[in-house]
């Protein structure tokens, strides 16, 4: 028997919306870039970019744990000499409270081309509202984590549920 190997006409995308209200930064991170991967489906394969979209939505909301507020420190450098720059997590946060899941994630995704690509597919919001509603339909109860589900899921679900 041979070994599968997922074309590129095999992936569907999906799209996922995440509450991340009053919850820690590392785990929405964790999920976050799990969905983005793909290795939530059956057909991931780790030279393809088999991953879904992900919506963040009440970024603002998000905690982090200890004193990581105060102490946790985001640098970046320009590429010349004495161009190291810092900022702390809670000065990033307070300008732009997305850019903090962004770069947890980012971590997490491979740091090549195809780790670019999944990033690509991730949208963050610092309140509830975004302009993604007509790729993502409604909520499914048995999916925990504020998760949503898209319209050709409902199609596969309610015939199940009546």
């Amino acid at each position: 028997m041979k070994t599968y190997s997922p074309k590129a006409k095999d992936i569907e995308r999906e799209w996922h919306v995440i509450d991340a209200a009053d919850k820690t930064l590392g785990k929405i991170a964790t999920q976050v870039a799990k969905l983005l991967m793909g290795k939530h489906k059956p057909i991931y394969a780790p030279h393809i970019d088999t991953g879904d979209y992900v919506v963040v939505i009440n970024a603002a909301k998000v905690r982090v744990t200890g004193k990581k507020a105060e102490q946790k420190i985001y640098y970046r450098h320009s590429g010349y000499p004495g161009g190291l720059k810092s900022r702390s997590y809670k000065e990033l946060f307070g300008k732009d409270p997305g850019r903090v899941i962004e770069l947890a994630v980012k971590g997490m995704l491979p740091h090549n081309s195809l780790g670019r690509a999944m990033y690509k597919k991730l949208k963050v919001y610092p309140g509830n509202e975004h302009p993604h509603q007509a790729q993502v339909s409604f909520r499914r109860p048995e999916r925990s984590g504020g998760l949503r589900v898209t319209k050709s899921e409902e199609r596969e679900i309610l015939p199940k549920e009546r």
